[in-house]
């Protein structure tokens, strides 16, 4: 592509953006009412009520709703750097200011040689697919972190693994990116990291862990995929209650936890299949890292007893990633990403009362959203595969091109 190529594209990357997270800025800040439930309780009541316990310098200890690792406290505790603008305005600000920051991230990486915007495009068209939830949860800012991590993995490990490393005490989940990591250098700067971490919070405020503890009687969600067999029993006599249960819409009674234990074997399995990956990959090219994120991200995810609509977020973010490369082969596993975000909204918050009393249109919207996702976590299981383990090696390439597009796994 040319120049003027180049800025036409940009201009035009440029503006969708700008024009589809003003809409958002106006649903959250309620200029416009957007169908269905107020997302953005969580930050006017759960998050602000929060922030009020822990700027005294503890954790919230006796509110199980706080389920989260230690570092989770800053981006809960981050409105106070605009003390001019009242909490949730400034927590709708901030998520803004972290959207624009992964945007520009994916848009420096792909306009490096190897790379493309197709990744830029994920992110601009699969965030507001969300609706207003995306800037109303801070799975976003845990987004940015994971975005800058694999970017960053390809030149400067250490950096990846810190920042990983730093995601996992923020919220768990972005642990995940150091699977596709070669160099050892990562890992230990993951490890220390998120020790130091850990460490500084347990010191200074107390509580710091006691999350570990908060979800041992949870149910399951109603959105996860495990919840589809009990909507369906709903029909034929299955006498369970669906209640607000530590912080989310659960399911409660006779063989729930039945479902929530084979929803633990499935990530179990799961991680093992991720391990057999590992155990077994010979080819890492540049691309691996994300490519392996985004599979693992995946798995667990739709394994998990809970499927939240931020979750959503994660997977658009770790696509964005792998689309930035232009030999990555995640097109398709992204694109039933993005469908799914946009039946997501559908089921939450616009259709939530039909999933909540298991109506067939609810349970349809589930079935479609979490099947979506269920397509894509085998596809990209099966390219992530493929291209690392049984695919045939290519015509070797010239030296300088091997180094930049393979990476050895002892290294």
């Amino acid at each position: 592509m040319d120049r003027t190529g180049v800025r036409r594209a940009l201009a035009l990357l440029l503006l969708t953006w700008g024009a589809s997270r003003l809409v958002l800025l106006l649903f959250v800040l309620k200029v416009f009412v957007f169908p269905g439930a107020d997302v953005t309780t969580d930050v006017s009541v759960i998050y602000q009520g929060w922030y009020e316990v822990l700027r005294h310098g503890t954790f919230p200890l006796d509110d199980v709703t706080w389920q989260y690792p230690p570092a989770a406290a800053l981006a809960i505790l981050a409105p106070a750097l605009l003390p001019f603008l009242d909490y949730p305005t400034a927590f709708f600000v901030l998520a803004f200011l972290a959207d624009l920051v992964v945007l520009s991230l994916l848009l420096y990486a792909g306009l490096r040689p190897g790379r493309t915007l197709r990744g830029a495009w994920v992110w601009v068209i699969g965030v507001p697919l969300l609706g207003p939830t995306v800037y109303s949860r801070y799975d976003l800012l845990v987004t940015a972190v994971a975005v800058a991590a694999l970017l960053a993995g390809a030149r400067h490990p250490r950096l990846m693994g810190a920042l990983a490393g730093f995601g996992a005490m923020v919220k768990v989940w972005p642990a995940l990116l150091l699977l596709g990591a070669v160099r050892r250098r990562a890992w230990a700067a993951a490890a220390l990291t998120a020790a130091g971490v850990g460490a500084l919070f347990a010191v200074a405020m107390p509580g710091a862990f006691a999350f570990l503890t908060f979800q041992r009687d949870r149910g399951t969600e109603v959105e996860s995929l495990g919840a589809l067999v009990l909507h369906v029993a709903r029909h034929y006599g299955w006498h369970g209650e669906v209640l607000l249960n530590y912080g989310s819409i659960e399911f409660l009674g006779p063989q729930v936890k039945a479902v929530s234990t084979a929803a633990l074997l499935l990530t179990a399995l799961a991680f093992g299949w991720l391990l057999l990956w590992r155990l077994s990959a010979v080819r890492f090219r540049s691309h691996t890292p994300a490519d392996a994120a985004f599979t693992a991200v995946l798995m667990f995810t739709v394994t998990s007893r809970v499927i939240s609509p931020q979750y959503m977020v994660w997977l658009v973010g770790l696509a964005a990633v792998c689309l930035c490369f232009r030999a990555g082969r995640m097109t398709w596993p992204a694109v039933l990403v993005l469908l799914a975000t946009f039946v997501t909204v559908l089921e939450f918050p616009v259709g939530f009362s039909h999933v909540v009393v298991s109506d067939w249109y609810g349970i349809t919207l589930l079935a479609l959203r979490n099947g979506l996702l269920v397509a894509a976590t085998v596809w990209a299981a099966r390219v992530l595969w493929r291209s690392t383990v049984t695919e045939a090696p290519e015509t070797r390439l010239p030296a300088q091109a091997s180094r930049s597009e393979e990476t050895p796994v002892s290294s």
